[in-house]
């Protein structure tokens, strides 16, 4: 396992319960007078009627969304604030990340409705609360309708104790800290090091703006937090050279990039037919393999197991193929092949998750200079410095 030195940074500190007062008075401000409304993701979303899926084993996402922030929501929070509405809806799961959200769902009176019309015209803070990301078309939701809101989806228990039980404020502004210290690049390496072989990443950035998920949606203006936020990333123009990634299967490619696209794949480790399926897709659709994102965590965080808050762990990198236009990218879904491809896919690389693959280093080209911002997974002191600046 690799080691992670944060012993000379100060993190923000974690509240000791989850308390969803705090969490939408900090991220949404201003909250008084909004009328809110939570949506969730289930197989049959007609299952949304009664909060029948209560009932279920399954779901254990859409529980918390009803347990934690609905219900408490109705008890207190709405009244504190003078919020209105309160409602649940409910939409087929769309399964994968990012993808198209259906124009149809259901609201807990087992109304089939529509979502445009239903919700994203009448509402002005919408808490998406999903098995799967739905930041991007929220976000394009979100600008043409008028609405602020949030996306946290795969939540578990060690995902609300510490990534959601954080003062955002203090998140927001190290993750500015971050931002400036890294924006407009020429380009980042990154160096990945599997089996004592090392391969390098070459992102070209072209002198652009840093961005960041700082989980502020301050303001009137339309917007979407995506919870738990925290990294600063770039939409690459380009990118060359080769990197591993690990398949849900455990298996492990090493995907070769010329044009910043993914172009051929090899078999690392496991299972031959999966690098093959991979390939096929790949072949028929290459616009999934085109690098969407550039993108570094800026949170000292527990590992969760589930990448919506691990990504954003300090000393984290992450890359991701497909959609990027939630980014300010230029894919759009309809550039695909098939619709079902048109997700975007970050590919994490955590000590927790990805053991067999060590990150010996990210550097930055900037202004004539090269800094080094990870070593071995840990914040390097160019990143320290900023941090404690």
């Amino acid at each position: 396992m690799h080691s992670v030195d944060y012993s000379n940074i100060t993190a923000p500190n974690i509240r000791e319960t989850f308390d969803v007062d705090f969490l939408l008075s900090t991220v949404f401000d201003p909250l008084k007078g909004l009328k809110v409304c939570i949506m969730i993701d289930l197989e049959d979303p007609s299952m949304v009627k009664d909060f029948a899926f209560l009932n279920r084993h399954e779901y254990p996402v859409q529980k918390k969304a009803y347990n934690l922030f609905y219900t408490p929501l109705h008890e207190s929070v709405m009244k504190k604030y003078d919020l209105t509405g309160g409602e649940m809806f409910a939409y087929k799961t769309t399964g994968g990340s990012n993808l198209d959200l259906p124009d149809e769902g259901y609201d807990s009176n087992g109304n089939k409705v529509n979502l445009a019309e239903a919700v994203y015209k009448v509402y002005d803070l919408v808490l998406c609360i999903s098995t799967h990301s739905a930041t991007a078309p929220l976000t394009a939701h979100a600008k043409n309708y008028g609405f602020r809101g949030a996306t946290l989806h795969g939540l578990n228990d060690v995902i609300m104790s510490s990534g959601l039980s954080v003062d955002y404020r203090e998140v927001s502004a190290n993750a500015e800290k971050l931002r400036l210290g890294v924006t407009k690049a020429d380009w980042v390496e990154i160096d990945f090091v599997i089996n004592e072989d090392k391969h390098t990443l070459k992102l070209i950035l072209e002198n652009q703006e840093a961005q960041k998920s700082h989980g502020l949606c301050h303001g009137t203006q339309p917007d979407v937090a995506n919870l738990p936020a925290g990294e600063v990333y770039f939409v690459p123009h380009g990118a060359e050279g080769a990197f591993p990634m690990r398949h849900e299967d455990g298996t492990l490619g090493l995907n070769v990039v010329q044009g910043g696209r993914v172009v051929d794949v090899s078999l690392i480790k496991g299972n031959p037919n999966t690098i093959e399926s991979y390939k096929d897709k790949l072949a028929s659709d290459p616009i999934c393999g085109e690098i969407g994102e550039l993108g570094m965590g800026t949170q000292i965080l527990p590992y969760s197991g589930a990448d919506i808050q691990d990504e954003k762990v300090l000393g984290t990198v992450h890359v991701a193929t497909g959609r990027s236009d939630h980014l300010g990218g230029h894919l759009t879904p309809d550039k695909f092949a098939e619709a079902g491809n048109a997700s975007h896919d970050d590919i994490l690389f955590h000590p927790d998750k990805t053991p067999e693959i060590l990150i010996s280093e990210v550097r930055m080209k900037r202004n004539e200079q090269t800094e080094v911002l990870i070593e071995n997974y840990s914040p390097a002191a160019y990143f320290v410095k900023l941090l404690n600046g």
